[in-house]
């Protein structure tokens, strides 16, 4: 069995992995197939919405073998699909741009549950809540 060289985390559009940057700088470098790594990934991720941004952890083995986990989206993208915002406030602190009520926030942690480091879904939620007020995002029960 090979030994693990290192870990490369990335951010790659679901569906949409090519070799152009900031994939293919990162893999090649690392002496890793890229063209591979965009197969896979597609495959894995072609049930999904195009172009949702999604963390992946690729592990690196000294042989130039890898494997990768694909984590669910960032909060701020899943706020911001639930509620169809184009970005956050330039002013988070005084400009609220929109209202969220409790029920989604606990939807969004139930998705985001398998990544975090928690598992009480209320820990979660509160996470998400901080998330939302820095986005200018208040939340309504």
């Amino acid at each position: 069995m090979s030994k693990i060289v290192k870990f490369v985390k990335l951010q790659v559009l679901s569906g949409m992995a090519n070799p152009s940057p900031p994939v293919g700088p990162v893999l090649g470098q690392n002496g890793l197939n890229i063209m591979n790594f965009c197969k896979m990934f597609n495959d894995q991720t072609n049930n999904m919405e195009k172009g949702i941004p999604l963390p992946v952890i690729i592990t690196v083995y000294s042989d130039r073998n890898f494997t990768f986990i694909i984590k669910t989206p960032p909060v701020s993208v899943l706020l911001k699909k639930k509620l169809s915002l184009d970005k956050g406030s330039s002013k988070p602190g005084s400009k609220i741009i929109s209202y969220i009520k409790k029920l989604h926030i606990i939807e969004i942690a139930k998705l985001k549950y398998p990544d975090m480091n928690s598992n009480n879904i209320n820990s979660i939620s509160l996470s998400i809540i901080g998330t939302a007020r820095s986005m200018g995002i208040l939340v309504k029960e």
